[in-house]
């Protein structure tokens, strides 16, 4: 495929008065993490939420792997290997974390939900989903009902539910929110590990964490896109400190 993965062009919404997406056009090529930062209420949830197909924007267009794809609700989207994980955490709490991973496996496939049983009774399906847990590192915590989970953990299994579905591109809305110390550290490095085979779209606050793991950065400020760059690009620039980053650039 030639050209970018991820293609937006002049993406606007609004509620009312209120334009929270004004004119936002960015690309993200094949095997990139591209983050998007911004301050509070910079609409980068609404954004997400647009190309995921959770929200349709009031005009512009969204173009996935040469197609576009601006009016394809979610789970289409899903179906083409477009995925997002939640900035609050979608999991099940009364069932396992494999089963959880079991059901997104389910899902992905196009088999029936048989809420009477377990998804992860089908072995095939129950391996996969033990494969996605293996991979965030929660293996031995397959059995373990979702709600014991500590916060952390959740935020791996929300993972290990994205990677269930096979994306080719995965959206991450503030996967650091809520941790801090080892369990950032852990999902930093879990997320770094993953972008060797994704190409992912990072929205967080976590400017460690983006600085470390970013490719390209996208600054969104009140609707805006105001700067693109490398990481280091978007540290130096006066514009986005002034806007944004200030002396935690530093």
């Amino acid at each position: 495929m030639s050209g970018p993965l991820l293609a937006v062009h002049d993406l606007r919404k609004a509620y009312g008065a209120l334009q929270v997406t004004n004119g936002v056009s960015f690309t993200v090529q094949e095997g990139q993490l591209h983050a998007i930062i911004g301050p509070n209420g910079a609409g980068k949830t609404t954004l997400v939420a647009q190309l995921s197909g959770q929200l349709r924007p009031d005009a512009g267009r969204v173009e996935y792997a040469g197609q576009d794809v601006t009016r394809l609700d979610m789970p289409a989207r899903v179906g083409r290997g477009l995925a997002r994980s939640f900035q609050i955490t979608t999991l099940l709490p009364g069932m396992t974390a494999l089963d959880n991973v079991a059901l997104a496996v389910q899902a992905r496939a196009g088999s029936s939900f048989r809420f009477f049983r377990p998804a992860a009774s089908d072995r095939a399906i129950t391996a996969e989903a033990m494969d996605a847990l293996s991979e965030v590192g929660l293996d031995d915590r397959a059995y373990r009902l979702a709600g014991a989970l500590s916060h952390g953990e959740r935020r791996q299994l929300e993972l290990a539910v994205a990677l269930a579905t096979r994306p080719r591109l995965l959206l991450l809305d503030e996967p650091l929110a809520g941790t801090a110390g080892e369990e950032a550290e852990r999902l930093i490095a879990l997320i770094g590990r993953m972008k060797r085979r994704l190409t992912m779209v990072l929205i967080e606050h976590d400017m460690t964490a983006v600085f470390a793991l970013a490719d390209w950065i996208s600054v969104l400020v009140y609707g805006e896109i105001i700067a693109g760059g490398t990481p280091a690009q978007v540290r130096a620039n006066p514009k986005v400190r002034a806007a944004y980053l200030g002396e935690d650039a530093a």
